[in-house]
């Protein structure tokens, strides 16, 4: 596969959504969609970044392919949003404010699938597809790694929830100033670290990932309940890191990574 058209596909797509696309045109297709004058030149964009990018000169199918698909999946984002923004200003009382961050990944995502499509196209690699994925669920390897990033993501964040739970509602009065799911996010994101430096052998790197995360979790002199909190985050913060180290550790065994 000719890995160099789809660095081309991904900047022409880069070049089309975030260095050419201003903040004004954005603002009049939220407002406007399709009936936006911004909407149908950012959309022809992407086709003649597209077309330059490749300079494949006789070569329209590919470039009218992205346009089409651009459009499509920008059009759905608007609606999307439009719903979000219905939604986050109702008058009815609401635990919490949806975001636009995961429609963002969402749109990102079917742009990248779109871009792909067009990659296998252009490369004639269709027929390749099922022989890779049939070779990658059977390399030990590869099927080691996939099952311990999923283990470590979803299950291992549901499990230290569910154990971490009584002390959590124990602070649950005294968390205000948490950020709404941020130790999710962090915990998923300090077992990813911590298995890609237990693959890598970098057990120092651990060390100071703990370290760093140990220093911003200080508590003010005198905050209520600080013993308490430095308590929950340290439970969790070592069943989390326990949790990737040991998965990591088993993968390395299994694989002889």
């Amino acid at each position: 596969m000719n890995l160099t058209i789809l660095i081309q596909l991904v900047l022409a797509h880069i070049l089309t959504d975030f260095v050419f696309q201003t903040k004004g045109m954005v603002e009049s297709k939220k407002a406007l969609g399709p009936k936006s004058s911004k909407f149908w030149y950012h959309t022809l964009l992407s086709g003649g970044i597209t077309y330059l990018v490749l300079m494949q000169w006789n070569g329209w199918l590919v470039p009218t392919f992205i346009a089409a698909t651009h459009g499509l999946i920008d059009f759905y984002k608007i609606q999307q949003e439009a719903k979000i923004a219905a939604f986050n200003n109702t008058e009815a009382e609401r635990p919490y404010k949806k975001s636009g961050v995961k429609l963002f990944f969402i749109d990102q995502l079917l742009h990248l699938m779109a871009i792909l499509t067009a990659w296998l196209y252009l490369t004639s690699s269709f027929g390749l597809i099922a022989p890779y994925i049939s070779d990658f669920l059977s390399d030990k390897t590869s099927v080691a790694i996939l099952a311990a990033l999923t283990l470590i993501i979803w299950p291992a964040g549901l499990a230290i929830g569910i154990i971490t739970e009584p002390f959590r509602n124990e602070l649950a009065d005294n968390q205000a100033d948490s950020l709404s799911r941020a130790g999710s996010y962090i915990g998923c994101l300090e077992r990813l670290l911590t298995f890609i430096f237990v693959l890598l052998d970098q057990f120092a790197a651990i060390g100071f990932l703990f370290a760093a995360k140990s220093l911003l979790r200080i508590s003010k002199d005198g905050e209520e309940n600080a013993r308490k909190k430095t308590e929950y985050v340290l439970i969790g913060t070592l069943m989390s890191f326990t949790t990737a180290i040991v998965v990591g550790l088993l993968v390395k065994a299994i694989t002889k990574f």
